[in-house]
């Protein structure tokens, strides 16, 4: 759903949200904490720096901190400079003509489901799904490597 920017756009936002009294976070620890490779997370939190969701201060106290409270962050911000959630509605079947009067077998279901993700990106913020204190962390995630998959041979 999301591109692999704008998650992890979220999930710093949410670490950051985290934060006692807006403190701010180097971006080694907040990479470290979410498994996000240092130096593309770097260009991620300055691109949320120059859309205002984040604000950043130089010198060895320095870090990323949130711009605006939580309460009134919307996720549309958090992910806008990096994925159009609106205009990502594109026809399921690749129909390139999709509309309302020229409508492929899937559009009025999936028009009605697009529009639900996009009033919740809208209308839910960073406070809404922040970590309650306490409440289980999801792991952090490392990048993986392609694997590959072996077919296992049955023996007769």
């Amino acid at each position: 759903m999301l591109s692999q920017t704008a998650e992890y756009a979220l999930r710093a936002v949410l670490y950051l949200a985290e934060q006692p009294h807006g403190l701010p976070v180097r971006v080694e620890e907040i990479g470290d904490a979410l498994g996000i490779p240092a130096n593309y997370l770097s260009k991620t939190l300055a691109a949320l720096v120059r859309s205002r969701v984040l604000a950043s201060m130089r010198g060895p106290h320095g870090g990323f901190r949130l711009a605006v409270a939580p309460e009134d962050l919307p996720l549309m911000h958090v992910v806008a400079p990096f994925d159009d959630i609106a205009a990502r509605r594109h026809c399921l079947l690749g129909n390139p003509q999709c509309s309302d009067h020229q409508s492929c077998a899937a559009h009025h279901a999936w028009k009605q489901t697009s529009e639900q993700v996009e009033r919740f990106f809208r209308s839910t913020t960073v406070a809404d799904i922040r970590p309650k204190p306490g409440a289980r962390k999801p792991a952090a995630r490392t990048p993986t490597a392609k694997t590959t998959r072996t077919r296992s041979r049955r023996t007769v």
